[in-house]
């Protein structure tokens, strides 16, 4: 009952936009343990929720009962890490048209007088 009071009284002096967030924060993770099959498994979705609840709302470590906060920041990075490697693996698909090989001659052949 202690714990109710105190809740409601630290809830009141919140932001009503924190508020919705943690109550979001919250449902989502109701969510989560209500698919219970053997045991409620995160899926991509509810990690990308986790991460964007991470990029966007202050209180987000608060909120989470269903899993780490560690675990958040770790699908963070590797989603970074991901993105950056899908997008520096694109050699063969240069936007850039290749130099023609008159052209490099012309290049190689000024760079030699200079």
């Amino acid at each position: 009952m202690l714990r109710c009071l105190l809740w409601t009284i630290v809830a009141a002096m919140r932001p009503r936009v924190l508020l919705i967030a943690d109550n979001l924060c919250l449902r989502q993770q109701l969510l989560v343990l209500q698919r219970r099959k053997p045991r409620p498994r995160l899926t991509d979705a509810d990690r990308r929720f986790w991460i964007l609840a991470y990029r966007r709302f202050v209180g987000w470590r608060t909120s989470l009962l269903i899993v780490k906060p560690e675990s958040v920041l770790r699908w963070h990075r590797q989603g970074w890490r991901t993105y950056w490697r899908r997008r520096s693996s694109r050699r063969g698909k240069t936007r850039r048209r290749p130099i023609a090989a008159e052209l490099r001659t012309l290049i190689r052949r000024m760079t030699m007088e200079n």
